[in-house]
């Protein structure tokens, strides 16, 4: 599968289904390779991927990510290659083991050892029976990696990794980790404001969303970042995981990423009118360039 370099990431549960076609086909006219979609409480990511499918015709579709506690490995493997088929190999499966509070205090299931439950979990789906139609290629998976050991299994189980909320220092660790030939989706939070003060103020209410995860928490450790940095949200985190500035100060993030070892970036506008539910359209325009 050919992602493109660049994609957007983006929640769509606060959109109607007849406005998240919309702006999936404007989405696709701007030339973004993959649009990225998550799964938290909202929309089922499989099934909004099938009507985003169908209503595009050349942008692919990803998962950024499928919880795999939410279905049976079997349930996963069947719906990633129905929608391989039905699609024409449009289809990436991002799928990751999400977070002990919201597994087990949102879901009410019990919450695993990370790595050795992912590994278990790809084990049984590629060991699950598929009696349908197949697609015309077998489709990529790539999985929710941070740490070294999930980074190893991305490269050795499946086709990459899908990092989320982190920085070009730790895409190029991934790289040194998962070698030269694994998928390397990563996700980049964006903001087109070049005042500092604005910029910071803006990115504190979606960083504030993620700080007491735990699997992000401790990743911004290994990057270097301290506990007063995550606590208090500082300009240094702000200005280490968020990209903010003019289009060339943003355009120069994404370069540091590839640079870094990236294969693909997936971009999550910030809106400057400081709403979650709007699309920056302004900024994808700009960075579509």
């Amino acid at each position: 599968m050919d992602t493109g370099k660049l994609g957007v990431w983006y929640f769509f549960d606060g959109m109607s289904s007849a406005d998240a076609a919309a702006a999936a086909k404007r989405i696709e006219a701007m030339g973004y390779g993959t649009l990225w979609i998550p799964e938290t409480v909202g929309k089922n990511p499989t099934v909004l991927a099938s009507w985003l499918l169908a209503n595009t015709e050349t942008l692919n579709l990803a998962t950024g990510i499928i919880n795999i506690y939410h279905r049976e490995p079997g349930v996963t493997m069947s719906a990633q290659k129905s929608l391989a088929e039905q699609s024409g190999g449009r289809f990436l499966l991002g799928m990751g083991v999400s977070h002990k509070p919201l597994v087990e205090g949102v879901r009410g299931l019990e919450y695993g050892p990370p790595v050795k439950t992912m590994r278990a979990y790809l084990e049984a789906m590629k060991a699950a029976p598929y009696n349908g139609f197949p697609p015309a290629e077998e489709p990529p998976t790539v999985i929710a990696a941070l740490g070294p050991k999930m980074l190893e299994l991305a490269a050795q189980a499946c086709q990459g990794a899908h990092p989320y909320f982190s920085s070009p220092d730790h895409t190029r660790m991934a790289r040194e980790i998962m070698g030269p030939d694994a998928m390397l989706c990563v996700e980049q939070k964006v903001i087109l404001e070049s005042n500092a003060d604005k910029a910071r103020e803006l990115a504190r209410p979606v960083a504030q969303i993620y700080s007491g995860l735990p699997n992000y928490r401790n990743n911004w450790l290994r990057m270097g970042l301290s506990e007063d940095d995550i606590n208090n949200l500082s300009d240094r985190f702000i200005d280490t995981t968020f990209a903010w500035g003019d289009v060339d100060a943003i355009k120069g993030r994404i370069a540091e990423h590839m640079d870094a070892g990236a294969t693909h970036v997936c971009i999550q506008p910030v809106n400057t009118n400081g709403q979650f539910g709007d699309l920056d359209w302004e900024c994808l325009e700009a960075l579509s360039a």
